[in-house]
């Protein structure tokens, strides 16, 4: 069985779906079911159920899969390995990053990363900041960008800090969000953002919002109030470029100090020797230097 069979059985795996694999290999569907009616004959049994539905793995299927998607990782390991051994930044640089981050400031950075190394190519996974976590103890990626205080035993390189503001279309002073009925637009977060944002409301106003909207992300958190529908607590990171008629009021603790929020870069050391990861970082520092 070859890597060509190895990569249609993950292919098959992923999309579950006939017509998928076979847009994505590039290859008629008979061809495929050819192909595969083949594989499964050496093999000496079905790895997938056919229905009208799609694709379902069968217990064999799925040992079949877990070895194919074994020998793929690997053989991607072992490219890596020779390519960090030349001089040119080849290879596939595989980041995981906080979505805001990935949305707000991250595409700038990969511009230039791709304009300095164009043989480089990007693998990108974005979410919440556990998701992250996770796909870096997982070896599923090289590096994560992640926001808060993570607390990681391997590489950690900060990179920028950013602040907290309520923004809102018409209050313009944090002492008259007590006496607005405006509601106050949240979003959903699975780190110590909400719970960092509600230590500061309960220290300043000792209740609770009148009026409350909640909303699954950041981008229609802020889009809601950037159309006078509430106000909201944004970090300074989503709000370049905002229209000016919007207030945007920093948030500041009980020492009169601006509230802020930490991103960083995470990584085992064995990722950061590879050249397109070295490579990254160092436009990181150009772009921050900036």
């Amino acid at each position: 069985m070859n890597l060509t069979e190895l990569e249609l059985l993950s292919v098959l795996a992923n999309e579950m779906n006939m017509r998928k694999a076979a847009e994505r290999l590039f290859v008629t569907q008979p061809a495929l079911s050819q192909r595969l009616q083949s594989i499964e004959k050496e093999w000496g049994t079905s790895l997938f159920i056919r229905s009208h539905k799609g694709l379902t793995l069968t217990p064999a299927g799925e040992k079949v899969i877990e070895f194919a998607n074994k020998v793929l990782a690997m053989e991607e390991m072992v490219k890596e390995e020779i390519q960090s051994l030349q001089s040119e930044v080849h290879g596939t640089l595989k980041i995981a990053c906080a979505s805001i981050v990935g949305q707000n400031w991250l595409p700038q950075v990969l511009k230039c990363y791709v304009q300095k190394y164009p043989h480089a190519q990007i693998s990108l996974i974005t979410g919440w900041s556990s998701e992250i976590l996770k796909s870096i103890y997982e070896d599923q990626v090289h590096i994560g960008i992640i926001r808060g205080t993570p607390e990681w035993k391997g590489i950690k390189k900060h990179l920028f800090k950013d602040f907290l503001y309520l923004v809102d279309k018409e209050i313009k002073h944090i002492d008259d969000v007590s006496k607005t009925n405006r509601p106050f637009i949240q979003f959903k977060s699975d780190s110590n953002y909400f719970q960092e944002i509600q230590n500061w409301w309960h220290k300043r106003f000792a209740t609770n919002a009148k009026r409350v909207i909640i909303v699954d992300q950041i981008e229609t958190c802020k889009q809601m109030a950037l159309n006078g529908i509430g106000y909201a607590i944004l970090p300074g990171i989503t709000l370049h470029g905002v229209s000016e008629d919007l207030n945007k009021i920093p948030l500041l603790n009980e020492n009169n100090e601006p509230i802020g929020r930490d991103t960083w870069l995470l990584g085992y050391s064995t990722a950061f020797k590879l050249k397109q990861v070295n490579a990254f970082v160092e436009v990181l520092k150009e772009f921050l230097h900036e």
